[in-house]
């Protein structure tokens, strides 16, 4: 849900924007201040807040929090363990993946391993970032040393208690199945060595298991929150219910950044169950009126019965069929440049392909829709929500509220989904959550409040993946080889004003926007991109910029395979020629699996093929798609996955999965967000359209060995999956599928 870039510098410029109303805060906290900030508590190798924390066998170069067994371990008296991940699980299966990870070094026994969430404190950032997050698909990527060294020195730890204990050199003992085994064969299980552990002091230096000896990482095993979510006992963050605690609901205005002209609530305020209705702000500069009840329903009758009216004169209404129009206008002006090949042999190419794109704004629509749960006091504040930037949200809500940083807890929740959407750089609904929290106690009601979205909020709340134009020109010989490839790209930069500004936007350009053109081709290409502004905010999607830069790569490649007169499959391969092997792998795996080439299709049946590469990993798509009364219809595809090592490969099917699941949903009539005079006129999933069941192909996904260190995995399943699709559309009817959703 973030482009792969480095965010080495993120923190500081994170600290910096959000504590611009408060100097005192320092942007990078000393390691004193840092541990306070944390209250990071023992974990139940013993029961002795920060001793563990404390401690390490070099004084001069102490292990930093992320490295703290302390922060991650839980062992109890029983010898079940339990895991604290460092990000938010919101269906992609970290909770189960990093615990398995910190088990195998830890040898314990997966039987008895349970995980849970952590939260804003200081151990839980991320180890090469720097900051709370959950996005770009680096969860694993990023943690898979980190968690391997923290398993690695609490069994160090458990293993030099029971040398303690028998008076036996560490070297002598071994471990299996959490318990640590003399030569003699006695055994200790952890539960038994849990207290004495905690008081050994934390290697700096830790041996890591060959690969070959690994016996959970690499094996299929199933989700630790399987159960739980089958049986409809998981708790989501719109779940969470306090003492005394009220619901909220917001009138937002109907174009972004509007404000309030007249406001009658005297009918909402007398509801039955409202407790109060109030003028809060709201992002970007708008205003909106909250309804206090005390329950969710209470408070959707109040906001049904406000009578408003909307003052829209200084905001834009962005018109989406002016709005493509404005672009192709655009695209004809001097962009900024980001490859700047010679083009000129287009005009006397022997061939020629021209082609524009269009792609509309999408919206997130996770299942569980945005809610955030605020308790508020004079000196301190607690929030509960399914957050991909605890860190950063807790900034935001220390600044709402008047208090210090340090003075904000955040309790990251299970979230029902969130794709990018739960990782804003504005903080959207925690700053409104946070201002109705602190609205509500200038009201006089002391008591915890949790803002609700409803599904229509969640369709027409903003934050879209950007709408985008692409327009190509290519010229090739006459035995179809590209001579030049001139291209533009008109669309909003997602990260232009806010935080990630400085390092994501070079010469002009969003970084997120170009992602995935030209490679992993060698291509003589001019790439020129503007980013238009409009009222409309935008963000991320998963996948980001590759949603739309693969379908475009990978159809026009299709076509050029075409012009050349070689197969598709053929075509990609020589091209990745000695330099690309892992795209060569994962295309090769594809092919392999489904029977591209050997096995005869039904008559009315083609096949498709894509491959993208988006944050390390490969993903190629082989599908058999036919038309239904003219409609497309995806049958079946087969994914090969090159990850490098698979950590889970069950979790990794899922993924592909479900990632393949929302990229047929932008290919699908109705998946679009549409505007009208500055209007969303999409509401529920009756006009924005998702897969239905009866849609959903038969999906087969396979895995390239590898044991090299694991990349990226939430998102590399989405992007080939639209332009495999469409490629099979191609071969059925003989014209270029160049927009999404399809057109057909």
């Amino acid at each position: 849900m973030l482009p792969n870039i480095d965010y080495s510098e993120l923190p500081r410029a994170l600290q910096h924007i959000l504590n611009r109303d408060n100097p005192d805060v320092p942007a990078t906290p000393s390691r004193r201040s840092f541990l306070k900030m944390a209250g990071i508590s023992g974990f139940a190798l013993g029961a002795f807040p920060g001793m563990v924390l404390a401690q390490s066998t070099n004084a001069a170069k102490p292990l930093g929090p992320t490295q703290q067994p302390s922060a991650f371990v839980e062992i109890a008296a029983d010898g079940t363990v339990t895991v604290t991940i460092n990000r938010l699980d919101f269906g992609q299966g970290v909770q189960t993946a990093l615990p398995m990870i910190l088990a195998e070094e830890l040898d314990a026994d997966w039987a008895k391993v349970h995980s849970k969430h952590g939260n804003s404190d200081g151990a839980y950032v991320d180890p090469v970032m720097g900051l709370h997050l959950t996005g770009g698909s680096n969860s694993i990527k990023n943690s898979f040393t980190q968690y391997r060294e923290l398993g690695a020195r609490a069994r160090a730890m458990l293993i030099a208690a029971a040398a303690k204990q028998w008076n036996l050199d560490p070297a002598q003992l071994r471990t299996t199945a959490g318990e640590v085994i003399a030569p003699d064969g006695r055994k200790l299980g952890y539960g038994e060595l849990a207290q004495s552990a905690m008081a050994q002091a934390v290697p700096e230096t830790v041996k890591l298991k060959d690969p070959k000896d690994f016996r959970l990482i690499g094996k299929p095993t199933n989700r630790l929150d399987s159960v739980a979510k089958s049986s409809g006992q998981q708790s989501y963050g719109i779940d969470t219910h306090l003492p005394g605690q009220l619901a909220a609901v917001v009138l937002r205005p109907p174009v972004f950044g509007a404000k309030i002209a007249t406001l009658d609530d005297s009918a909402a305020r007398g509801v039955h169950g409202v407790k109060a209705v109030l003028r809060v702000p709201l992002d970007r500069g708008a205003e909106g009126v909250a309804i206090i009840g005390d329950g969710y329903w209470s408070a959707k009758q109040g906001r049904d019965a406000v009578k408003v009216t909307w003052d829209t004169s200084g905001v834009e209404k962005v018109d989406t069929k002016k709005q493509f129009a404005q672009y192709r206008q655009l695209a004809k002006q001097a962009g900024n440049k980001y490859f700047d090949a010679d083009v000129t042999p287009i005009s006397t190419a022997a061939k020629k392909i021209h082609a524009e794109f269009t792609f509309p704004y999408l919206a997130h629509a996770p299942m569980e829709p945005l809610n955030c749960t605020v308790k508020f006091n004079s000196d301190s504040a607690e929030l509960w929500l399914g957050s991909q930037m605890p860190g950063l949200d807790g900034m935001m809500a220390a600044r709402v509220l008047g208090l210090k940083p340090e003075q904000v807890k955040v309790n990251v929740q299970m979230a029902g989904g969130g794709f990018g959407r739960r990782a804003i750089a504005t903080s959207d609904y925690v700053f409104e959550a946070c201002s109705i929290a602190k609205a509500v106690k200038t009201a006089g009601l002391d008591v915890p409040v949790r803002t609700m979205w409803s599904r229509e909020d969640d369709i027409r709340g903003g934050y879209y993946r950007p709408a985008q134009l692409h327009q190509a020109s290519i010229g090739l010989d006459a035995h179809g080889k590209v001579l030049a490839w001139d291209h533009v790209i008109v669309g909003q930069s997602i990260t232009a004003g806010t935080a990630f500004e400085g390092f994501m936007i070079k010469n002009g350009i969003d970084n997120t926007a170009v992602e995935g053109m030209r490679e992993p081709y060698d291509l003589p290409m001019k790439l020129t991109v503007h980013h238009p502004k409009l009222n409309v905010p935008v963000l991320w999607w998963r996948s980001v910029g590759s949603t739309h830069t693969a379908f475009v790569m990978e159809t026009l490649i299709d076509e050029i395979a075409h012009a050349s007169k070689k197969d598709p499959v053929a075509y990609r391969l020589e091209a990745y020629g000695d330099k690309h092997l892992r795209h060569r792998a994962a295309l090769q795996l594809a092919v392999e699996q489904s029977g591209y080439g050997k096995k005869a299709l039904p008559k009315g049946h083609a096949w498709g093929v894509a491959v993208h590469e988006s944050f390390q990993t490969v993903v190629a798509y082989v599908v058999e798609a036919s038309l239904k009364n003219g409609k497309p219809v995806m049958h079946r595809a087969t994914a090969g996955v090159h990850c490098n090592l698979a950590v889970n490969p069950r979790t990794i099917e899922t993924q592909v999965q479900g990632a393949a699941l929302m990229g047929l949903s932008m290919c699908l009539p109705g998946a679009a967000i549409t505007f009208k005079d500055g209007v969303v006129e999409q509401s529920n999933f009756s006009d924005f359209v998702v897969p239905r069941i009866t849609e959903m192909p038969e999906i087969a996904v396979f895995i390239v060995p590898s044991a090299e260190p694991p990349t990226g995995m939430g998102e590399p399943g989405l992007p080939p999956l639209a332009p495999a699709f469409a490629n099979a559309v191609y071969k059925l009817t003989g014209k270029p599928i160049r927009q999404l959703p399809f057109n057909v």
